[in-house]
């Protein structure tokens, strides 16, 4: 069979020479046309499918430190969804939100505006292991309103808690890492898209908050603020400033009701988080202060004020104690001395910019029916209790058992009604669960996406009731695969913490129920690892327990014998009153709690994640 005439005419080529051409044309033209998932902005008709949330949208947060982003929200549980409306300050080329894991720009769940050149888009996307950006072929953001104003370019859109997208993120309780990133050139593809090849960001909410009223305030209630007044903000990226705020002299006791930030006009994109401490009673004096609190000058005690009175992180709401209960403030046993602690993030390297941002109280004299009050749960401040090196998941558990809440509580129990969960940078996860006779009952707190940069007190949607012989297990997650030494428990931030602290009522004496790892089973388990990898001449009790554990040999056999000793080995338990002594009784060689039965938590039905309800 002949491929080739060699008596082909001129007209044969000229036909097949410019059928090739308009095929080659087809090809391009298809290539650069508008992406099939994608809406055109433009043509958006404003018609929601679903009628619109009251506005303006209830929680609201700065995304990028020049507040040129800003994120608000609404929630509807009934419908399982979630409103979104970004404002994008100055509009050039588009705009990317997103969620991650940890805040990553890779594998993450986005939402992408961009433009041609001629046209803009809004589509649901993905970034894969390298950052590069697809369109989903499942559009789960559905694009309601588009439109310029005066205050900027204003996107209002909604999406499912939960997709059934693999690729989308299931947007649950805890924290949520919101990434974003600005488009300076037309897109002619998505495809074209590298998340790190542009200016990114990330910020951290709760995404999903209560959707119950706040109480009411007490007509007598009254305010102060806890401010640290005209502070320069350094010109660096991370601060911590401390101030020392004393009451007045033979303050009566008052009860704290609600709580709220009071952050200086234009600096909201740069105060990241405050908390407010009591000192300890028992520090009769504390020197005034006013200045960096890494400070290697700063006045030693301002190390005794550590007793939480409230904590507030950007895009936090006010926060209200339940209508029967208040925290005590002022009155014997109490202090005059609190200590403010404001973090500033500033990595523009502002310079000049003055700052008197703090925590506004609102109390009443009128005190309520309960005093309420502030336990810690967890593990010991402790070497001890320590994470392994090179671990991409590493699980730590502290328990409050049944022997020290029969002993500590009263016959009616106490009542949780917020909790604030408390790690140093390796944590990844945090979870308190309560247990009754063997079986998990419910969950006090979870945050699986848990970041020690973004730490408040959350109110549980719930209140949940301990009582005498119930116990408390606080379960935390652990990455340390970028360290080449072991974690032990601290106070250092490359030490580790495992704590929830709950706010409960009515107050008793239990103030720290806490657990760690029986340390003569500690030891054993030191002479077993030396002796397995053929090292007969061990020091063990020797040197201090942070020692031993950085000169063992670490590999897979030392983390899972290491991880199976926590979870077999009895325990000392911690279980203290609040003048920090031990309740009468025997703490030592504890058996650990027995769980004989997890907790299930409803799923959706498409692919078995947890159903938030409000």
């Amino acid at each position: 069979m002949r491929i080739l005439n060699k008596h082909l005419r001129l007209q044969d080529v000229t036909i097949m020479y410019f059928t090739a051409l308009a095929a080659l044309m087809v090809i391009l033209v298809a290539s650069y046309q508008a992406p099939t998932n994608a809406v055109e902005v433009s043509s958006l008709k404003p018609k929601p499918s679903n009628p619109l949330p009251p506005l303006p949208m209830p929680f609201r947060v700065p995304l990028d430190p020049r507040g040129q982003l800003q994120l608000a929200w609404n929630i509807s549980y009934a419908n399982q969804e979630i409103y979104m409306e970004l404002r994008v300050a100055d509009l050039r080329h588009g705009v990317v939100l997103g969620m991650s894991d940890q805040g990553e720009l890779t594998n993450a769940d986005l939402v992408v505006l961009w433009d041609s050149g001629t046209k803009s888009y809004f589509g649901d996307a993905w970034s894969d292991s390298e950052g590069r950006v697809s369109l989903d072929s499942q559009q789960d953001y559905e694009l309601i309103e588009a439109e310029q104003r005066a205050e900027g370019f204003y996107l209002l859109f909604k999406r499912p808690f939960s997709t059934c997208d693999p690729r989308d993120y299931l947007i649950e309780e805890g924290t949520v890492h919101i990434i974003y990133g600005f488009l300076d050139q037309p897109l002619t593809s998505l495809e074209q898209l590298n998340l790190s090849r542009i200016h990114t960001g990330v910020q951290r909410v709760l995404m999903l908050r209560p959707d119950t009223p706040p109480p009411t305030l007490p007509p007598d209630v009254q305010t102060l603020d806890v401010v640290a007044p005209n502070v320069i903000i350094p010109n660096q990226e991370t601060t911590y400033w401390c101030f020392i705020h004393r009451l007045p002299e033979n303050m009566p006791k008052n009860h704290i009701v609600m709580y709220e930030s009071v952050i200086t006009p234009g600096n909201e994109a740069i105060v990241h988080h405050i908390e407010v401490f009591e000192c300890s009673p028992d520090v009769r004096e504390v020197p005034d202060y006013s200045g960096s609190c890494d400070d290697k000058m700063k006045p030693g005690k301002l190390n005794f004020c550590r007793h939480v009175l409230a904590a507030w992180a950007m895009g936090a709401e006010a926060f209200y104690y339940p209508p029967d209960a208040g925290l005590p403030m002022g009155g014997p046993g109490s202090s005059r001395f609190l200590r403010l602690e404001v973090h500033y993030h500033n990595p523009l390297i502002i310079s000049g910019r003055s700052d008197s941002s703090g925590i506004r109280l609102h109390y009443t004299p009128s005190l309520r029916r309960y005093d309420a009050g502030i336990m810690e749960l967890g593990l010991v401040y402790t070497p001890i209790m320590a994470v392994p090196p090179k671990q991409h998941t590493f699980y730590l558990s502290g328990y409050c058992t049944s022997k020290c809440t029969q002993t500590a509580l009263p016959p009616g129990g106490i009542h949780i009604f917020a909790s604030q969960l408390h790690t140093h940078l390796a944590g990844r996860g945090v979870r308190t669960v309560l247990v009754r006779g063997g079986k998990e009952l419910e969950i006090v707190q979870e945050d699986q996406h848990f970041s020690t940069h973004y730490q408040t007190i959350r109110v549980l949607r719930k209140i949940v009731n301990v009582l005498p012989g119930d116990v408390l297990i606080t379960k935390c997650t652990y990455n340390t695969e970028d360290r080449s030494q072991p974690t032990v428990g601290g106070f250092g931030i490359m030490e580790e913490m495992c704590v929830n602290y709950i706010h409960y009522y009515p107050r008793t004496q239990l103030e720290l129920c806490k657990s760690h790892v029986d340390p003569r089973y500690l030891q054993k388990y030191f002479n077993f690892i030396n002796r397995f990898h053929g090292n007969d001449q061990c020091v063990c009790g020797e040197v201090s327990v942070t020692e031993q554990y950085s000169q063992l040999q670490w590999d897979a056999f030392s983390g899972e014998v290491l991880d199976s000793l926590y979870n077999t080995a009895p325990i000392s338990m911690h279980c203290n009153q609040s003048t920090a002594r031990l309740f009468p009784g025997d703490w030592e060689k504890q058996p650990l709690p027995v769980v004989t039965s997890i907790l299930e938590k409803p799923r959706y039905p498409c692919e078995g994640a947890p159903l938030p309800t409000s």
